[in-house]
């Protein structure tokens, strides 16, 4: 893009596997979206592994093999919050850290967000604003640091700022044993760190940019849709073909639209955790 902004997600093998890969649903949602197929021209994939490599390069996407240390494989699926997950979340981490010091701003996100329509009207332009980032539950004030942060979905611009925030934030993966790289910088928020280093943060209205923990209230308006509240890649797969059943049905002209339109439950996730 003009302003040096790209959309960056992270895929291993896990997610080009199966009947229906998670990747294939991730790239579902910019051919079904409003104002999104665009996007894809933007959208670079960093594979973690060879498989995805390959599967992104057979897609003839843009594609970025991210070379790993000390031969850890990122092959499989990585279990929510189980070592090799939270290896690769600060692998993820210190690449994004590197695009930033080259000076690109981005959007960051996770293959189970579904993109039903182009979020960049919905993002503010302010140049007062560093970073703007998606939360699992909102609490009603865009400024408010009691927002649960989710970093599945995430603008942010490339400056001193959010370069030293990366910086801090990754040198934090040796003292925070057993921590996902979200919940280390929620605990670097809550000690005042983006405070510290004068960051406008912007938390996301699950209006526009949803997901499993809370659906949108208005699907006339809902940007994206995230897989979030859910611990497997199967039962995100299949949630997320319920959501682009139900934008389908929503985008249907000859569906009733008498009627008040309902996400479909996301049972198998809910399911997930037992």
């Amino acid at each position: 893009m003009a302003n040096k902004t790209v959309i960056i997600a992270v895929v291993n093998r896990a997610y080009t596997e199966g009947d229906k890969p998670m990747f294939d649903i991730f790239l579902d949602g910019f051919w079904l979206g409003e104002d999104t197929r665009q996007l894809a021209n933007h959208l670079l994939i960093v594979a973690v592994d060879q498989t995805a490599f390959e599967r992104c390069m057979f897609l003839r996407l843009h594609c970025y093999m991210l070379k790993t240390d000390g031969g850890d494989d990122f092959v499989d699926e990585k279990v929510y919050m189980l070592e090799d997950f939270i290896k690769m979340m600060w692998l993820r981490t210190r690449f994004l850290g590197d695009v930033l010091r080259r000076g690109y701003n981005f959007i960051f996100t996770d293959t189970d967000v579904l993109w039903l329509r182009n979020p960049f009207p919905r993002l503010t332009l302010n140049e007062t604003v560093d970073l703007q980032i998606s939360v699992d539950r909102f609490d009603g004030d865009q400024w408010s640091q009691t927002n649960p942060l989710n970093t599945g979905f995430y603008m942010i611009k490339s400056n001193n700022k959010t370069i030293a925030l990366f910086d801090e934030w990754y040198m934090q993966r040796n003292t925070s044993v057993g921590m996902k790289e979200q919940d280390v910088l929620v605990e670097l928020m809550h000690k005042g760190v983006f405070k510290r280093l004068g960051l406008g943060v912007r938390f996301l209205d699950t209006i526009y940019f949803s997901g499993f923990c809370q659906d949108s209230r208005d699907s006339n308006v809902v940007s994206t849709v995230h897989a979030n509240c859910c611990r497997t890649i199967r039962a995100k797969v299949n949630d997320l073909i319920n959501v682009v059943h139900d934008w389908k049905r929503f985008r249907d002209p000859s569906d009733n639209k008498t009627m008040d339109f309902i996400w479909s439950n996301h049972l198998a996730c809910q399911n997930s955790w037992t």
